[in-house]
């Protein structure tokens, strides 16, 4: 890209797994997830030590660690409007000259007008680029970029760069630098909306003001949340946040030319009769397990601009496999994690693993498939209660979104330790979101979603 942007780390787990067998890291998970909690019914302190409670009561983190407030909804940016609230999905890109470039998605309603980037009365952008004007009052969801030096621990500035969409929950980083943001809506054109939502739509990281909204059709429409992007292949994976949602994959006809078109497929597990991942206690049910490894199938999905909301029913129909509320997505090294908010046997959250086939996507796929396994089921919610948005630390932790009674935390699952409390929520009753590390490593940025901030943390981070 120009500018000097060249996209997001992608980080390995291959320093955690070192000297440890799979079997092995995923029986201690096992193990903590059974119930290691102290009396107190806290997670263990794990690798960073226990929190301490922040004196201006908004982010308790483990000692040494510190925090800035980069960004507060209801400010004004560099471009005059209003800093949106809702803070959400979130990915960091290198800016250059040492500075980085965070997008942050706004989950905001077509009811939530008040909380958008427009001031009654006050500056506007250009039509062309708001995607759905509405019928009075534009949309209020979209995007901003903050531009942030990590040398002064500042944001330099603020703008809007998508405007006009719905509920722009989760996402995901391209590597050629840009961002997904994903609508979490299926609205259709009604007294408040002009145009149907449930796409996702393109930001590049250097943009300098709003883009053109253009939805990526070819992306399917459903109650989109998340993607990931596997750099090898350019093969992109997207979750669905329903309880009856499916796991996609889009095989783009062009690498990085989501208008060139391609097959948007959903994944089938031939091993797992009933195609149900969730393990919702249910008479009879047989409990999808840990550890074990499942040969995955994908297949084409027809009509997937879907203006009945039906995409995922059709491909259950099919034989496509169910998830619980698919929700954040990550790489780390040759595979990726994707947690399900609402699955497992208490509904406290599952994180599955899928490792794409040497063939992934290729002809030679059937017979080097991919594979998916169940990492964590949480079954206590003092360790992890409904994970969210995660992301892949540069020392091989996941860190995951808790979306769920407060407090909210940022737990850290590894493979060899288990489980701990990286930071937790002292301001509000609000989950923590958006979840990202600088190019560099160096800082941790992290949003408290209601009413909306976003936070630059640092400190002694394994090198």
């Amino acid at each position: 890209m120009a500018g000097g942007y060249t996209g997001i780390i992608m980080a390995t787990r291959r320093a955690v797994l070192a000297g440890a067998s799979a079997a092995g890291a995923l029986a201690a998970l096992r193990s903590v997830l059974g119930g290691t909690a102290d009396p107190a019914g806290s997670a263990p302190a794990g690798r960073f030590g226990p929190l301490r409670p922040d004196p201006d009561r908004i982010l308790d983190l483990p000692n040494g660690f510190s925090y800035r407030v980069i960004s507060k909804a209801g400010a004004i940016m560099a471009d005059g409007l209003r800093v949106p609230a809702s803070h959400d999905g979130m990915a960091a890109f290198d800016a250059g000259d040492g500075r980085v470039a965070l997008v942050c998605n706004h989950e905001l309603r077509v009811e939530d007008t008040a909380l958008g980037p427009f001031i009654p009365g006050g500056k506007r952008i250009a039509e062309k680029r708001i995607y759905d004007p509405g019928r009075g009052e534009p949309c209020p969801g979209g995007t901003t970029t903050i531009l942030y030096d990590p040398r002064s621990r500042r944001s330099e500035r603020q703008f809007l760069t998508l405007a006009g969409t719905e509920r722009n929950c989760a996402g995901g980083a391209t590597p050629w630098g840009s961002w997904l943001s994903c609508e979490e809506s299926v609205s259709v054109p009604d007294a408040k909306h002009a145009r149907a939502h449930g796409w996702v739509f393109e930001v590049p990281a250097n943009a300098s003001g709003p883009v053109d909204p253009v939805p990526l059709t070819s992306l399917g429409r459903f109650n989109h949340e998340a993607v990931a992007i596997d750099p090898r292949t350019g093969i992109v994976y997207l979750t669905e946040d329903r309880p009856d949602g499916l796991l996609y994959r889009f095989i783009p006809n062009e690498r990085g030319r989501f208008a060139a078109g391609g097959r948007l497929q959903a994944l089938s597990l031939p091993d797992w009769p009933g195609a149900d991942t969730r393990n919702f206690p249910s008479e009879g049910a047989v409990a999808f397990p840990i550890g074990r490894a499942f040969r995955a199938r994908w297949f084409d999905l027809e009509g997937t601009d879907a203006p009945k909301d039906d995409l995922r029913q059709r491909g259950f129909a099919a034989g496509a496999a169910l998830f619980a509320r698919g929700e954040g997505i990550c790489m780390g090294g040759n595979e990726f994690f994707f947690c399900c908010t609402s699955g497992g046997r208490i509904g406290a959250g599952q994180i599955f693993r899928y490792r794409p086939g040497s063939q992934e996507g290729g002809v030679g796929e059937f017979d080097a498939p991919g594979e998916l396994d169940l990492f964590v089921e949480s079954t206590d919610r003092s360790l992890l209660d409904n994970c969210d948005n995660l992301t892949m630390s540069p020392w091989g932790d996941l860190l995951v979104c808790e979306d769920a009674k407060a407090p909210c935390a940022l737990v850290g699952v590894t493979a060899d330790a288990g489980m701990y409390r990286f930071a937790e929520n002292a301001y509000t009753d609000s989950e923590l979101a958006g979840a990202c590390f600088a190019p560099d490593g160096r800082t941790l940025f992290v949003n408290v979603w209601d009413p909306g901030m976003t936070l630059a943390i640092t400190g002694p981070f394994p090198a």
